[in-house]
């Protein structure tokens, strides 16, 4: 053997300890509170942490459908006349039943689209529609900053995949012309990804502005709108319908785990779009049917979002007022126009997770803290989920202790110091 070429054993788990990643490295530090934090009692505006009440605003209960009365009543009645188990196996074999079939039909009418298809999870989902519909020949084109879920399925593409920087329309068509001048060589098509709602930073995916590119550039575009259907829009169908657009996206994605504060999702498209994922999502044909109790309380849910606009508006009325409130102290939102407020700070790590502390022991408030790397080194995001049952109470005194926390990162309060020691 050459003197060069030397073998070496390597253990997965000795490298797996010796690096957990960029947010496991702090696991000592920050599990159990400032990660997988434990929230108790009833799913509220203000819930148990860790034995004492806070004021939430880290769920995503958009229309309060969660613990509602007549949403909790379709739950228990479905899980006490059918259990938790039916039907048993995958839809393909011998979990199908006619109420899954009738949710399919009332998600498809409501996002006006001809058929849908009941999913298990959201994620898995995204990731199998994707994986389903291109092959190696097809281009992907997606936002930089598309949700962990779009990322993973494109990662599935065996072929070519050009992502352009958020919402730069630009940049985009540059893309577009890169994937039109490649699928004119391989006869493949171009499939362009983007979302309605971004989940994180609230702002919107530009669809007008990318479907205005369709014609000349021959592409179908997907839209993820997990944090867009049921909140937006006159009648809640979701950010294509709030921009009159919602007839030219090619195909639909939203989840139950948002609005319909449920589990599950649905993908929505032409007759023989959908008719083609039934038969072809990996993650649907090999997985269990969604069971009964989720599939009837999903139909009290949409029935609910279709029939009770005051749930909608009850949810905008505290959007408006928090945001509003907000940006009059001088808090910088960025570009938001959904529910979702980031409210972006100055700051690192330490600072980040010593004024969540501050905020959450000494003021009894709780909402996510997003820090580096899913935001700049210097950034901190304290991002605010509202829903219909906060109160204006909630508003007024959320607006209060922020200008009080933001008064002490900028007098330098909460700099020098290591993250807090909260156990």
């Amino acid at each position: 053997m050459p003197r060069f070429l030397k073998l070496y054993d390597v253990d997965i788990f000795e490298r797996v300890a010796a690096n957990m990643g960029p947010i496991g490295k702090y696991y000592e530090v920050s599990h159990g509170y400032f990660t997988f934090p434990k929230l108790e009692g009833e799913i509220s505006n203000r819930m148990i942490f860790r034995g004492k009440e806070k004021l939430v605003w880290s769920l995503n209960n958009y229309l309060g459908l969660a613990n509602h009365p007549d949403v909790r009543k379709a739950d228990a009645e479905a899980c006490e006349i059918y259990g938790m188990a039916y039907p048993m196996g995958a839809r393909m074999m011998s979990g199908q039943t006619k109420y899954h079939e009738q949710l399919e039909n009332e998600l498809a009418a409501f996002v006006d689209k001809e058929d849908a298809f009941l999913l298990n999870y959201g994620y898995q989902g995204m990731v199998s529609i994707i994986d389903s519909l291109v092959d190696r020949k097809d281009v992907i084109v997606y936002d930089s900053e598309a949700h962990a879920c779009i990322i993973d399925g494109v990662r599935l593409h065996f072929g070519k995949r050009y992502v352009f920087p958020h919402n730069n329309m630009e940049n985009f068509e540059k893309e577009l012309e890169r994937a039109k001048k490649l699928t004119d060589e391989t006869g493949g098509g171009i499939l362009v990804i983007t979302e309605g709602v971004y989940g994180m930073a609230g702002d919107l995916g530009n669809l007008p502005k990318i479907l205005e590119l369709k014609k000349k550039y021959n592409f179908r575009l997907l839209v993820d709108d997990a944090h867009g259907f049921g909140t937006m829009g006159p009648h809640g169908a979701g950010t294509g319908e709030s921009m009159n657009v919602q007839n030219e996206i090619d195909v639909y994605f939203g989840t139950f785990a948002k609005a319909m504060a449920g589990i599950g999702a649905f993908v929505a498209s032409d007759e023989t779009i959908v008719k083609f994922l039934r038969y072809n999502m990996r993650s649907q044909t090999y997985a269990k049917s969604l069971p009964m109790p989720m599939v009837m309380g999903a139909l009290k849910r949409l029935d609910m979002i279709r029939t009770q606009p005051e749930l909608r508006e009850n949810l905008w009325t505290i959007v408006r007022a928090l945001q509003k409130g907000l940006k009059e102290k001088g808090f910088d939102l960025g570009n938001t126009a959904s529910p979702v407020t980031p409210v972006f700070l100055k700051g690192g790590v330490s600072e980040a997770t010593n004024l969540t502390y501050d905020l959450r022991e000494n003021y009894d408030i709780f909402c996510s803290i997003v820090t580096f790397p899913v935001v700049p080194r210097d950034v901190i995001m304290l991002r605010i989920i509202p829903t219909a049952i906060h109160t204006l109470e909630d508003v007024q005194y959320t607006i209060d202790s922020f200008t009080k926390i933001k008064d002490k990162l900028d007098s330098g309060f909460y700099a020098g110091q290591e993250i807090v020691d909260w156990k």
